[in-house]
């Protein structure tokens, strides 16, 4: 016998007796199997096991298009259509909330998330009134001696106010996206999204507002309470000015660290090696260890959103604080096109959900940018001319409406005369074409996924034709149904039209 391939039997395999390891772990495996299979078939036997929603398959997109954008019932909460998200999108374990329940926990969510957010400001504003030098001399004076030194004096004023503001928004991401689940929705991109919107509007109110308006939070509370509607963008539009500098400072410690940071990687090198230190021991293991994940859009997008908020704000009012902006989005898009394309799996494909959202916030940061641009020269010997620039968010919301009512729909809905296009053109081009063995194990609980399943590849080699424009050496995540070439998300046919219903 080998003796690499001996094995203890005893505590942590230091003593005991001594067995053959390949034939110890066979009958290990084998064992383990036989109880996942009894432990399906029990869950598949038990009627609780049971959920009220269900993913249904048609034979033409045009079917699939009038079921999923029709009201099938004369009570719209007893049997519920709609778009399902593809396999590899699905989120398994808010299936099973009852529609009731979801009225319940958005209710609940949105009650947390405003007192998360306007509480938020108070430990945010004691932070930043103490991170200025007379703040900290005064609370702190035995420090005053070290204080003083020319390099630690800068740093306090130059950095620590925005690096003390970063530390405090390290874990609300987490925060974020546990209430999103909480609130029951089915799929990642759609947690996403609304994470990401939630992040926006937090940092909106904390990030922006909060550092804009002066004083500690219980004095920026009494202001607000005692001065009319009118004033208040008059407080914010003449505070704008003086908070340039600590702007410039926070784009360079989150922004611009923040894509150094991204191109080194240093996190995910060092988790890399301490699990291959500890746990590797297969090559399916290192490979898991060195899984990069996916790009973050519930934290990244918010904050490219955020720094074009402020380049709008800034652009007439302190355009010195441009250049910081524009060399942060020229680094962003050097690094994150080369992390997305070579680094990153692609998690899902949400087919540009996340658009009407971005134009929605670009819409709101322009109505921002020319309301405060109102307060600010309201200030100013120029106020005579703020009348005139009225019109400018009045234009800005009519454009929105229009682009609303133009563009958003095809983004929500799939046309009935686009669907029977598609399936005449698929019908003449491919009659033969049968995707059963595809959608009968695509949306099957990874639960009951089987190793037997991964031979559907054969299927989706064989209809995948047509090459990736751009070769990527990313790969898609180990949960999609049919990995691709170079990444690319499974592919779309009449018959993976989905929908989900809930009676």
């Amino acid at each position: 016998m080998n003796f690499s391939s001996i094995k203890q039997m005893g505590f942590l395999g230091l003593w005991g007796e001594s067995v053959d390891a390949v034939d110890f772990y066979t009958a290990k495996t084998e064992r383990l199997s036989r109880d996942i299979s009894l432990e399906r078939e029990k869950i598949t036997s038990n009627p609780k096991s049971i959920m009220a929603a269900a993913f249904v398959s048609f034979k033409t997109r045009w079917g699939a298009a009038v079921c999923a954008q029709t009201q099938q019932c004369r009570n719209p909460t007893i049997w519920l259509t709609e778009w399902a998200p593809e396999p590899r999108d699905v989120y398994w374990e808010n299936l099973s909330i009852p529609f009731v329940f979801l009225t319940i926990r958005r209710l609940i969510v949105a009650v947390a998330f405003f007192f998360l957010t306007f509480f938020f400001v108070i430990p945010i504003a004691i932070v930043q009134s103490l991170a200025n030098i007379e703040s900290i001399e005064k609370a702190l004076p035995f420090l005053k001696p070290i204080i003083e030194v020319k390099v630690i004096k800068s740093f306090i004023q130059g950095f620590l106010p925005g690096i003390a503001l970063k530390i405090f928004l390290l874990f609300l991401p987490t925060i974020l996206m546990i209430m999103s689940k909480f609130e029951g929705f089915i799929s990642l991109s759609a947690l996403e999204r609304r994470s990401a919107s939630r992040y926006y509007f937090f940092q909106f109110i904390n990030v922006f507002l909060g550092s804009i308006i002066t004083g500690t939070a219980f004095q920026q509370l009494n202001n607000f309470i005692h001065q009319s509607t009118n004033e208040i963008p008059k407080t914010i539009g003449a505070s704008i000015p003086m908070k340039a500098t600590f702007f410039i400072t926070y784009i360079m410690v989150d922004g611009w660290a923040g894509v150094a940071a991204e191109i080194l990687r240093l996190k995910p090198l060092i988790i890399y090696h301490l699990k291959n230190f500890f746990f590797v021991k297969t090559e399916k293991d290192r490979e898991e260890a060195m899984d990069p994940g996916t790009i973050g859009f519930n934290t990244g997008e918010p904050q490219i959103q955020l720094y074009f908020l402020l380049g709008l704000v800034y652009a007439i009012v302190t355009p010195i604080l441009l250049p910081f902006i524009i060399v942060f989005f020229a680094l962003a898009f050097v690094v994150f096109r080369h992390q997305i394309i070579n680094v990153y799996n692609q998690e899902y494909e949400s087919a540009a959900a996340y658009w009407p959202d971005v134009h929605l916030r670009i819409i709101v940061a322009l109505i921002i940018s020319q309301l405060l641009l109102m307060g600010l020269l309201s200030t100013k010997e120029a106020a005579s001319s703020t009348p005139l620039l009225i019109t400018l968010p009045v234009l800005t919301i009519w454009f929105h409406r229009f682009c609303k009512g133009r563009y958003e729909p095809a983004f929500v809905r799939n046309p009935l005369q686009e669907a029977m296009m598609k399936d005449t053109l698929e019908r003449a081009r491919e009659p033969n074409l049968n995707l059963k063995g595809f959608l009968q194990n695509a949306y099957i609980h990874p639960v009951f996924k089987s190793a037997d399943d991964d031979k559907i590849d054969v299927v989706m080699e064989e209809w995948e034709e047509e090459p990736s424009l751009i070769a990527t050496k990313r790969t898609s995540k180990r949960s999609t149904p049919l990995s691709s070439k170079h990444g690319r998300s499974s592919f779309s046919s009449p018959e993976a039209n989905k929908e989900r219903s809930k009676t």
